[in-house]
């Protein structure tokens, strides 16, 4: 098992990678820049964190498409235009209520759309809950496994576009955890890369 993480070097990435709650959740780091010179065939993941700036991705896309079309699996999470240089991804933004959660009795709308999904006997509702910066207009036949209050994704697998699989979300968690800014990031991670890791190994011995 192999995880790759593409390392864009702002404080919450060092935060998230290079500090020892998660540090172990990974097994190579790299710049984006440096992809070029990275064999992504000896990876099952690719990771994109939060907030990648898209340009410095989207010279890479054959390459990404390449490792897809592979079999490879790609997790890209929020704030990232991953639209930009990952396949079938169609998303909206939206306006950000940054503090809904100080109104009593508020709901920001997030709801677990398949609860029996191995992702969640590792994560509740509120740890998909903070902010909603955008939805998806995925092809048809992903697995979503959140939605906004309208009921559009904001976290889903696509096994459909290529031979590979994306893991995508509009949720932002890194970025919050480095900023030391929202508790429901750290609870995310701390379930989201349990389950990366293990659900993704037993892909990868398949």
């Amino acid at each position: 098992m192999s995880i790759l993480v593409v390392h864009p070097g702002a404080y919450y990435h060092i935060e998230g990678f290079e500090s020892p709650r998660y540090a172990g959740y990974f097994d190579a780091l790299v710049r984006p820049e440096d992809l070029p010179k990275t064999d992504l065939s000896v990876h099952n993941v690719v990771l994109i964190p939060c907030r990648t700036p898209a340009d410095r991705m989207q010279p890479h896309v054959a390459q990404l498409r390449a490792y897809l079309d592979a079999g490879g699996t790609v997790v890209a999470t929020g704030e990232s235009e991953s639209q930009l240089f990952l396949p079938g991804i169609t998303f909206t933004p939206q306006p950000t209520n940054f503090w809904w959660w100080l109104t009593p009795g508020a709901d920001l709308g997030v709801r677990i759309a398949a609860p029996d999904h191995a992702l969640f006997e590792h994560l509740a509702q509120r740890d998909v809950t903070w902010h909603l910066h955008g939805w998806f207009d995925p092809p048809d036949g992903v697995e979503v496994l959140a939605v906004n209050g309208e009921g559009k994704p904001i976290l889903y697998v696509d096994d459909i576009t290529t031979a590979g699989r994306m893991v995508i979300t509009s949720l932002d968690p890194f970025f919050h955890h480095g900023s030391h800014f929202m508790p429901a990031t750290t609870r995310f991670l701390d379930g989201f890369l349990p389950w990366m890791r293990s659900e993704l190994d037993q892909k990868a011995q398949k």
